[in-house]
């Protein structure tokens, strides 16, 4: 309750001064940030399960990793980028045809 009152303390000064109000933030609501910013990053999911503590995976994906449209675009835009450098690289190889003069006779 310590840390709560502090955010509410901060938020509640903040919306004194700016025209742009903050919701109301709670130590629990940067508990659901951090796990759905380490979804965002392409961390493999059982690290954030283990570093929250959850014993089911359940938990930490359908509870605390919100994501939406904009992060699905973005990683199948990321795919397409992904493939596309794949493919070119595939292009670009060039097998040199093995030939005598690479070979020098002892």
């Amino acid at each position: 309750m310590h840390w709560e009152h502090r955010f509410n303390h901060m938020v509640k000064r903040y919306n004194d001064i700016y025209r742009v109000q903050l919701p109301n933030i709670t130590p629990h609501i940067c508990r659901h940030t951090y796990c759905s910013n380490m979804a965002k990053s392409g961390m493999n999911i059982k690290t954030p399960q283990y570093l929250m503590g959850h014993s089911d995976i359940g938990v930490t994906l359908n509870t605390y990793t919100h994501l939406g449209l904009e992060d699905a675009t973005d990683e199948l835009l990321r795919r397409e980028e992904l493939e596309n450098a794949r493919k070119e690289l595939e292009n670009n190889k060039e097998e040199k045809p093995i030939s005598q003069k690479m070979f020098r006779a002892i």
